[in-house]
């Protein structure tokens, strides 16, 4: 689990703007760098409940084979966005969200975005947008110019009108369009719902809770200025529609919801330790999810002994749970019993039903920190088995790397620092890193090749 290394540093906090994020077009330029340019988080118990919420979704929505990646962001406020192939989910939505039904219907308002190829045309009305301000301008500068020769005053006030006017224009167009592609994916993600034989209602729940909170604080610009229909519009537009679903009453499996508390727990625990897992779960302090924050927090508090037993009493109530057998790893690794805790990975390897590359590479992770070279040509072959499926594992290319230099491979080793730095987004590093390692590296072999491949790839 790669949240381990260092807390989560942003804490949750209260839902702070509305469902698919308002200024889309930031999001679609942060992702010329994608993930590097926000702050990532990599965990495969979280990321593999996310897909499968969304796998039924994308196949109804015709995507199911489109290679779309899920990626977890870092941040307390209620979103998700999409950017190319990757739907970006917050820590927080997942917080924020009480039973998956409602966090599905997230996802499911996303997809209908990537479905609608509204990316594309955002852009295309990015470019209109910022035309008919260029032009307008051009325009109200002409006027200005020729009150001023003419000395004409009121012509020149017009023309600093004309000039404030057009940029509104274009703005209030911008603004038009994306409140139309809200309204498109609403309507798309409750006929995913339907196909698949899930409940609208969580999606419905969503905007009544942004409703009753007061997000769209509206002011004397009222809706007209934001680029999302207010939520009580967007309820009474899709109520009905929800409602005539065989399936708007059907409740989330036991099973399900209890995977959702846990992720819920996990991010509370990480981010603000043992007050939030309690604040989160109130209701239910002696419930396996609040249990389950409770040992994570005990473990970050710096208490291993305890959080094992902990972990121990969870494992004993869920014996075939991954997830528990790798924090327990994920313990005993930080209290430096790394032959134990390779035990754990592997168990957890086992039992996993994802093939997460996360829990794979894990186990190679865990002999590389016992740093006994005896056991590093088999941690490379586990971390590299972990790569395989997992290829953006930029911790698993560090532990990789660490792995090399313990058996003396300085080229190999600085080839997967490279790596690491290639698929955390850091390119000059990455560049710096492949360079010294072609040095050691024999000329036109593969992994010279891979080294070339970084050197020369451009980045825009």
């Amino acid at each position: 689990m790669n949240l381990s290394p260092r807390r989560l540093s942003a804490r949750l906090t209260a839902i702070a703007v509305a469902l698919s994020v308002a200024l889309a077009p930031v999001a679609a330029q942060a992702a010329q760098s994608e993930k590097a340019s926000l702050p990532v988080v990599r965990d495969a118990e979280i990321e593999a409940l996310i897909v499968d919420y969304a796998k039924p979704i994308l196949k109804a929505a015709g995507l199911s084979r489109s290679g779309i990646e899920i990626v977890l962001v870092n941040s307390g406020s209620f979103n998700a966005f999409v950017a190319g192939r990757r739907i970006f989910v917050n820590t927080g939505a997942i917080i924020a969200t009480e039973r998956p039904n409602q966090l599905i219907g997230i996802l499911a308002h996303e997809i209908g975005h990537l479905a609608g190829g509204h990316q594309q045309r955002l852009r295309q009305q990015l470019e209109r947008a910022k035309t008919i301000a260029i032009v307008a301008g051009l325009l109200g500068a002409g006027v200005a110019v020729a009150g001023a020769s003419s000395g004409a005053r009121g012509a020149a006030q017009a023309g600093a009108g004309l000039m404030a006017g057009g940029g509104d224009l274009a703005r209030r167009g911008m603004l038009s369009y994306q409140r139309g592609e809200e309204s498109t994916a609403d309507r798309a993600a409750l006929a995913y719902l339907r196909k698949t034989g899930q409940s609208g209602k969580g999606l419905l729940e969503t905007f009544e809770t942004l409703d009753r909170n007061n997000l769209f604080a509206s002011g004397r610009s009222g809706n007209y200025l934001s680029s999302h229909p207010l939520p009580r519009e967007r309820i009474a537009a899709l109520k009905q529609v929800a409602q005539e679903s065989p399936a708007f009453g059907r409740q989330d499996s036991p099973a399900l919801a209890q995977r959702h508390d846990l992720a819920r727990a996990k991010i509370a625990a990480y981010n603000g330790g043992a007050s939030d897992v309690r604040r989160l779960f109130a209701r239910n302090p002696r419930g396996l999810a609040a249990l389950y924050g409770d040992a994570i927090a005990t473990h970050l508090s710096g208490s291993p002994t305890t959080a094992l037993q902990k972990m121990d009493a969870l494992i004993a109530a869920q014996p075939n749970s991954p997830w528990f057998q790798e924090m327990r790893g994920e313990i005993l690794m930080n209290a430096g019993r790394w032959q134990e805790a390779a035990a754990s990975f592997s168990r957890a390897v086992k039992l996993d039903k994802s093939g997460s590359g996360i829990l794979q590479a894990e186990v190679g992770q865990a002999l590389v920190t016992g740093g006994d070279r005896s056991q590093m040509d088999k941690a490379v072959g586990l971390i590299q088995s972990g790569l395989q499926s997992d290829p953006v594992n930029s911790v698993a290319y560090r532990f990789l790397a660490m792995a090399y230099g313990h058996l003396g491979d300085v080229g190999r080793a600085e080839l997967a620092t490279a790596e690491g730095y290639w698929h955390a987004g850091s390119f000059r590093q990455a560049k710096i890193f492949a360079t010294r390692a072609q040095q050691k590296l024999k000329p036109g072999s593969p992994a010279w090749l891979q080294a070339q491949d970084i050197i020369k790839t451009k980045i825009r």
